[in-house]
């Protein structure tokens, strides 16, 4: 009688912890959406001084967001680093699977760790490269001009992948094609992209909140 005593009390104590560990994450993931500093602290401060540069704003997260994550869709952001647009998404839209793709093993690791940490069941992160990735299974998509760094030296996250201009070319007309083959009605947002790099067939529909902010559909 006493393994069965001690089991129902370790059962107990375990699921008081769960119940616990929901209530404070209630109470405390909100309090990451309200400025990027305070979202910053889910990463090492190497990763939190790459975010003025390299990680969407919260601000901007949310914004996209409300404009790609309609019920059941599912929303790719197309170079993920570690994350932050994904969960800032995620955490405001359950009805929506957002998806990042990341080629840094160390960036996409640390998305998944924040991900655990915020606790979200719509938000998946992938290992590898978006020439590799079947774009069918995505239905809008999210960018923030992740290529930018194969041309512009100073903005390089680290060294742990080859840069060139020849791979801004191609990762740039790959994405291009994959947008172009998408059906009528596909949603997309850029932040810092050019013009350029948007098939002619998707409209600007939204450019308020910031001009480096644009939202498109597909018509």
């Amino acid at each position: 009688m006493e393994i069965f005593r001690l089991l129902y009390t370790s059962f107990k104590n375990f699921n008081t912890l769960r119940k616990n560990r929901k209530m404070l994450n209630e109470i405390l993931n909100p309090s990451l959406f309200r400025h990027d500093t305070a979202f910053d602290d889910l990463y090492p401060k190497h990763i939190r001084d790459l975010s003025p540069m390299h990680w969407t704003p919260v601000d901007i997260a949310k914004k996209a967001a409300a404009f790609l994550a309609l019920p059941n869709a599912r929303v790719l952001d197309i170079g993920s680093g570690v994350g932050k647009f994904c969960i800032t998404a995620g955490f405001f839209h359950p009805e929506t699977t957002f998806y990042g793709i990341e080629q840094r093993s160390e960036l996409f690791t640390f998305a998944e760790i924040a991900r655990e940490e915020v606790d979200l069941p719509n938000v998946n992160f992938i290992h590898g490269n978006l020439t590799e990735l079947d774009f069918d299974n995505y239905d809008h998509f999210y960018f923030y001009n992740s290529f930018y760094e194969n041309i512009e030296p100073d903005s390089r996250i680290d060294y742990a992948v080859r840069t060139s201009f020849e791979l801004y070319e191609l990762y740039s007309r790959f994405v291009y094609k994959m947008l172009d083959e998408k059906p009528p009605e596909t949603r997309l947002v850029t932040f810092h992209a050019s013009y350029t790099q948007v098939p002619p067939a998707y409209r600007v529909v939204n450019n308020s909140y910031s001009k480096v902010l644009k939202m498109w559909i597909k018509e």
